[in-house]
């Protein structure tokens, strides 16, 4: 019960800084104004929370998360491309379904340095683990070759770009369909190393 008590105020916390963030601006939001909005002190936030950056930090990391996920349940003999697509069109099949929620905080991400940044480096992660998802799928070394590491950072820069479209578009175009196009992109080489 207490965990559950626990996730529900993160997750009124995540919710409540992400709509003012979004809405305000990064600079413009002050944790007490989180705090508030999502009924909590500001110790609370504290509780959760090291900063306004961590807020989002976590998001992302969810995000990552499901990646991997995603990459490890796809069938086995499926090939490197289709798995890895299936895998990062699960975030942009979110962000198709919640597309303006999601516009807006996709756009916040890469408008704010500070969190552009936190985000780069949770991509680090996500390389990293689908890199070491993508040599187990196929029986490598996941030290040993270049392989995992650079389909993984294929993957990602398509998931970037993909992005940094739709947002540079306010949502204009069909992030859905940009990752199939991104993915036609570079399924050649997925494929034939």
């Amino acid at each position: 019960m207490a965990e559950r008590k626990r996730r529900l105020v993160a997750n009124e916390l995540t919710e409540a800084a992400l709509q003012l963030l979004a809405s305000k601006g990064f600079d413009a939001v002050t944790i007490d104004e989180i705090a508030t909005t999502a009924g909590v002190s500001k110790r609370t936030f504290f509780r959760y929370f090291a900063s306004k950056e961590d807020v989002v930090v976590q998001f992302l990391a969810d995000m990552g998360a499901d990646i991997r996920a995603e990459l490890a349940a796809r069938p086995a003999g499926e090939r490197p491309a289709e798995a890895l697509r299936h895998a990062v069109a699960v975030p942009i099949a979110t962000c198709a379904d919640h597309s303006d929620r999601a516009l807006r905080v996709v756009q916040l991400i890469l408008r704010t340095p500070a969190l552009h940044a936190r985000f780069l480096e949770r991509q680090a992660q996500w390389r990293d683990d689908l890199a070491a998802e993508l040599a187990h799928r196929l029986g490598l070394d996941p030290d040993g070759g270049l392989y995992p590491r650079l389909a993984a950072g294929m993957a990602l820069n398509a998931f970037d770009a993909v992005l940094d479209r739709w947002s540079g578009s306010d949502g204009g175009e069909d992030p859905n369909e940009l990752i199939e196009h991104a993915f036609a992109v570079i399924a050649p080489a997925l494929d034939t190393a």
